[in-house]
């Protein structure tokens, strides 16, 4: 049994489009399903795509955050700024990098605001940012510059970055949101070198001149290509009816079954988990922040040389973003609750780890814990990432992960410029048990995430049936 096919007009952001037929079916529990689209009618271009663009765009952001804490010393004494300044400036960027994902996500969702715009807005004020924190010693206006205006215009491209993966790749999200969000980190590695060996009191203005244009180029290139598929968009060539039965698909579906229908924000808030989502996220970003912030500040103050501290951060780097690769990989086939338990326990003992490196003066045992902070410390993003669609759904995912990914406004507070208190009052090794002990914390939150209207005895893989 099969419905009549259905034409529909091009997207609203490319009027011009030729209209496609496609139809829906529904599952038995009203999980609707639009087929008979392919990726290469709506883009002209395969899906891989959504990908490898928001994959490069990720890359350039990087340097914002994963950077920074490289770059403190010279911009503290090219401004005359504290160690506290620049902490703060740097806990504003995360704030509202984090904080204009929600509103972002409603714009999306609402029309008002497509993909393509959003990174073309947030290329721009991406540059703004790297100029601001280049020209201007005045530290609040080098907050307002870099801290707002570059955390919103970060905000804006990494929201619709991550949002574009999970909307193109509803089957087996996992490996390519982790590829993605990989790129957030490692994409930095560049610049970490460039910060501790080439940047001073006498280039730094060169410099991030010309990292702010690098950003904005490698954005508005990207953004050229984005554009989102159709509410409810299923892949052509993987049939909703059969995947499930799949050996693929069944080995993905019995581990992440997909949610049980597309849940508006209120409606994921009120089943309790977003709110969980949400608690877990702060405190375990939180954890991850601090050990960007401090690490490399750790390594000089113990008395490690500053190849150790830059490769330390190096390694932290390339580790967290390839980290958010492989866990992608492994939350498809062994679950993404268990691999976000699993990670999130690494990091907490990874800060212990960092104590004990110190204290005995080993810097290839501090390798190894940057190595496992590292990995910890960002494999968690994807994670959640994956998990809020998969627990409500594709159609209003922009925004339901938006809030659950605003918990980082929160996270960058604590994490930055209340962790450079905390290591005044307790020093360096109260603080990073501190983290650990958050950080197991937080583990024993995610271990109370079910998803919303799925009981343990039912059937994960779908099994849809058409609209009559």
């Amino acid at each position: 049994m099969t419905t009549e096919p259905i034409a529909e007009k091009g997207a609203p952001d490319d009027p011009g489009a030729p209209e496609r037929a496609y139809r829906e079916v529904t599952d038995a529990r009203g999980r609707v399903y639009r087929i008979g689209e392919t990726d290469r009618d709506i883009l002209g271009h395969s899906r891989k795509f959504m990908v490898y663009l928001p994959w490069a765009a990720m890359m350039a952001i990087s340097v914002f955050e994963y950077a920074y804490g490289s770059a403190e010393d010279t911009l503290s004494h090219a401004h005359g700024w504290t160690q506290s300044n620049t902490f703060w400036i740097l806990s504003i960027w995360v704030f509202f990098q984090a904080g204009i994902a929600f509103p972002a996500g409603w714009l999306r969702e609402k029309g008002i605001l497509t993909a393509r715009k959003a990174m073309y807005t947030g290329s721009v004020m991406c540059a703004a940012g790297f100029l601001a924190l280049s020209h201007l010693s005045n530290v609040l206006l080098a907050i307002l510059g870099f801290g707002v205006i570059g955390g919103i215009g970060s905000g804006l491209v990494y929201a619709t970055c991550i949002n574009m993966v999970g909307k193109w790749f509803p089957e087996r999200r996992g490996a390519r949101t982790g590829f993605v969000n990989g790129g957030f980190a490692y994409g930095s590695l560049p610049f970490i070198f460039i910060f501790n060996y080439a940047f001073d009191t006498a280039n730094y203005h060169r410099v991030l001149d010309l990292i702010g244009c690098y950003v904005m180029i490698v954005v508005l290139s990207a953004a050229f290509f984005f554009k989102d598929p159709p509410k409810n968009w299923w892949p052509a060539d993987i049939d909703p009816l059969t995947y499930g039965g799949s050996p693929k698909g069944a080995a993905s579906l019995s581990k992440n079954p997909p949610a049980v229908k597309q849940f508006t924000p209120k409606e994921a808030i009120r089943t309790g988990m977003l709110p969980l989502m949400w608690i877990a996220l702060v405190m375990t970003a939180g954890v991850s922040i601090f050990g960007i912030s401090f690490q490399v500040d750790y390594a000089k103050e113990v008395g490690f040389g500053p190849l150790v501290a830059a490769s330390s951060m190096g390694v932290m780097a390339v580790i967290n973003g390839v980290g958010r690769g492989v866990v992608g990989w492994l939350s498809d086939t062994y679950g993404r609750k268990q691999t976000l338990v699993f990670v999130i326990v690494v990091l907490g003992l990874a800060q212990f780890g960092v104590i004990w490196a110190g204290d005995i003066h080993s810097e290839a045992l501090f390798l190894i814990f940057a190595f496992l902070s590292g990995f910890g410390g960002g494999a968690f993003y994807p994670m959640f990432a994956a998990l809020t669609p998969d627990y409500f759904g594709e159609n209003y995912n922009a925004t339901n992960y938006g809030l659950v990914y605003s918990g980082k406004l929160i996270s960058g507070l604590f994490g930055g410029g209340l962790g450079s208190m905390v290591v005044a009052a307790w020093g360096y090794d109260g603080a990073y048990a501190l983290a650990g002990g958050i950080s197991m914390a937080a583990a024993a939150v995610a271990l109370l995430l079910r998803q919303p209207g799925r009981s343990t005895a039912d059937t994960p893989a779908p099994q849809p049936q058409p609209v009559g």
